[in-house]
């Protein structure tokens, strides 16, 4: 999924140093889902922050143009993927469409907004990737309306096993600016965590539902 090292480790480091990564043990995060996690990350924050901000856009676009070649159309994931898709659609020079979690109950009842043909080459654009069910979604609407998904590029993946079954059993190929796994490194080089702290958020990525349920207990 992470195809530069280097890359990883800046991007894990940017996201740590302005707190779109949260981590903490001791007062786990409570996800829409229910599940209790030591880890929140919320990467919209890095678009209040320029230079960071065109960093990512720049390795969002590096990693469309090598890893997919030439595309049609950008596409992002409502919500956090669609101001990304926009900056990386806009340095390519191409169209830009975003996909709903749902098409409308009222007007044209869109899914997608903005222009598909039939045929057209995507590659869809995302901020966080945790089980994927939700980014899938939006693969699976574009090829429904004759779109042609090549891949996606996210800014960060938890990693999950889950996540790796769902884009596998979808055919559709992942690829992350940063991970979990750079992420934990990074925070332990910038003495962000504790090594215990590190073990703890390790455990949770191997079984993030039974962490969840012995951090309920306590």
């Amino acid at each position: 999924m992470v195809k530069n090292e280097e890359t990883a480790a800046l991007v894990a480091g940017h996201l740590l140093q302005i707190k779109a990564i949260k981590l903490n043990n001791s007062t786990p995060f409570v996800w829409a889902s229910g599940l209790h996690s030591p880890i929140y990350c919320d990467n919209r924050i890095a678009l209040s922050y320029p230079e960071i901000r065109t960093f990512i856009r720049h390795e969002l676009v590096k990693q469309v143009s090598e890893q997919f070649g030439d595309v049609d159309v950008i596409a992002g994931v409502a919500t956090a993927g669609i101001p990304q898709g926009v900056l990386v659609a806009q340095e390519l020079g191409v169209p830009f469409i975003y996909v709903r979690s749902s098409k409308k109950e009222h007007g044209l009842t869109n899914q997608i907004e903005g222009r598909l043909n039939e045929g057209q080459t995507v590659v869809v654009i995302e901020d966080l990737i945790s089980t994927g069910k939700s980014s899938l979604n939006a693969v699976n609407a574009i090829r429904e309306a004759g779109g042609t998904v090549k891949g996606m590029v996210a800014i960060f993946t938890y990693g999950l096993p889950v996540a790796d079954e769902n884009f596998t059993e979808a055919n559709c190929q992942l690829i992350a600016l940063s991970d979990y796994e750079h992420m934990i490194k990074k925070a332990v080089e910038m003495d962000y965590i504790s090594a215990t702290e590190k073990v703890s958020l390790m455990e949770w990525r191997k079984d993030p539902k039974a962490w969840s349920e012995q951090h309920k207990k306590n």
